[in-house]
């Protein structure tokens, strides 16, 4: 697959993996207290089985055209990345990657034991959000602060 695809499925990937994080964490959270409970029950339930349907396919393809591009284009910044501004910043962005797909991980098993609710819930939306914003500002300022 060509560099130029690869970059337009982990950018359209990526808009709909951190447009859903921040959606749940600034305007869920925002509405939370002035909706019903059981209304906002029902909310997130629906939310989170839409999720759960699509979030693991989009993430297969961010990742997956996110380490094809590493590979192809990057790897020989990804192998000295003390040489360039550049190369550390991939690797840090590579790293909260990793991050916020083991917060994946850990979500989905809290889930099937059943303690992904409330205090646990909140605290991997908030880490992931802060990834997530890690992740966007190093995707644009990679190629100017170089």
């Amino acid at each position: 697959m060509t560099y130029p695809i690869l970059l337009t499925i982990h950018l359209f990937c990526a808009l709909f993996f951190v447009g859903t994080v921040f959606f749940e964490v600034l305007m869920l959270e925002g509405i939370r207290q002035k909706v019903p409970r059981e209304a906002m029950k029902q909310v997130e339930m629906a939310i989170g089985n839409r999720a759960r349907k699509i979030m693991p396919w989009v993430l297969l393809a961010l990742f997956g055209a996110g380490i094809a591009m590493a590979w192809t284009q990057y790897r020989p910044l990804l192998a000295a990345p003390s040489g360039s501004h550049l190369g550390l910043m991939l690797w840090i962005k590579i790293a909260l990657a990793i991050s916020v797909f083991g917060h994946f991980v850990v979500a989905m098993l809290l889930r099937r034991c059943g303690k992904l609710h409330g205090r646990n819930s909140r605290r991997i939306h908030l880490s992931v959000f802060a990834h997530v914003v890690g992740i966007v500002l190093l995707a644009k300022w990679m190629f100017y602060l170089v």
